[in-house]
């Protein structure tokens, strides 16, 4: 198993020790294929960063394992003793139970299904947990710190092998009844399938704009026109060959962002959300941030709304877990007040 310690000079702060007061949270960003964690102070300063591959790792006992050895990691670069740890929390990919703390459901690529992350994660720990969809978390860092930093109403867009989307409405995120609230890669919109996807498979939407989608389109294209570029691009690869003038590639940028200007010019009418924010390593490519504003122009909407690029970046989730902690820590005080004691 490779585990690394990462560290990001721009957000972490150096050669800090801890003193007796000193309490710290940890952010959780747990994905198909690796795990990152982030050491903040209480002041929400983030200390130092760690990350471990999960590729293979299926088991939710495992998993929490690997938490532990970087948690572990992580309070012994501060020289701080576990009580110091006043609270977790962890971002998840996949459909979660927020008030229960259960994992209803994760992509294939994890496979959970009603998973108590948030039990186990307290348990491992002696401290108060959440957890949260990972899309959730990324708006959530977005809001604190990053492009919609003091934006009440906005949408943020996760595009990466797949998509998804967090809607925030007078500063609160709208999970919907059973959770699932965002689900937009089963929209249907102009140019995809009229036959929605099975939940658990992706949907209409995220068959054509989702990454794995794009390199589909791609392909296809490909195969039927032929060009000197390689057929196993990923979507980045496309884009920056739409940006370096191929017509092929170019094709393709402009499918992806008239498709997702739809989506986009639908939830604007519904929500009349003033933001969008495009995260996730396809989402946030300049090119297709750019070619969808511009379509988004060309819809003659009555109330255009901006669209911005994450600020962030891969880090959105992982600040967003950092803030959920940090306000664990004040919703649940004295849940645990030594270690040895029981959960409350």
């Amino acid at each position: 198993m490779t585990q690394r310690q990462i560290h990001s000079p721009t957000s972490v702060k150096q050669n800090s020790v801890a003193t007796e007061d000193t309490g710290y949270v940890v952010g959780i960003d747990l994905g198909a294929t690796n795990l990152r964690l982030a050491l903040a102070d209480t002041s929400g300063v983030v200390i130092a960063k760690w990350g471990s591959s999960t590729v293979g790792v299926r088991d939710a006992g495992a998993v929490i394992t690997l938490v532990k050895n970087g948690v572990e990691s992580l309070l012994e670069q501060v020289s701080a003793p576990r009580h110091a740890l006043k609270a977790v929390a962890a971002g998840a990919p996949g459909i979660t139970d927020v008030e229960a703390g259960i994992v209803i459901a994760t992509s294939y690529l994890m496979g959970w299904r009603d998973v108590p992350l948030r039990a186990l994660l307290e348990d491992a720990f002696n401290a108060p947990a959440a957890v949260d969809n990972d899309v959730n978390l990324a708006a959530l860092g977005e809001s604190w710190t990053g492009a919609a930093k003091g934006a009440r109403d906005f949408v943020f867009l996760a595009i990466g092998t797949g998509i998804g989307a967090s809607v925030i409405l007078n500063g609160s995120s709208y999970r919907g009844r059973d959770w699932s609230a965002g689900e937009i890669g089963y929209m249907l919109v102009p140019g995809t399938p009229t036959i929605p996807g099975n939940h658990g498979e992706p949907g209409a939407l995220e068959n054509i704009i989702g990454g794995e989608g794009i390199k589909t389109q791609w392909q296809k294209l490909w195969s039927a026109n032929g060009t000197a570029l390689s057929k196993d691009l990923t979507a980045t690869q496309i884009f920056d060959h739409a940006l370096a003038g191929d017509s092929l590639a170019q094709t393709i940028l402009e499918q992806t962002a008239r498709m997702l200007s739809y989506a986009i010019y639908n939830m604007a009418l519904v929500l009349n959300c003033p933001l969008f924010v495009l995260g996730g390593g396809v989402g946030m490519h300049p090119a297709l941030c750019s070619e969808t504003q511009k379509m988004l122009g060309q819809l003659n909407m009555r109330s255009e709304p901006q669209l911005m690029r994450s600020a962030l970046g891969t880090d959105a989730q992982l600040m967003g877990a950092v803030r959920l902690a940090l306000d664990t820590v004040s919703a649940r005080p004295g849940l645990f007040v030594s270690e040895g004691t029981s959960r409350e």
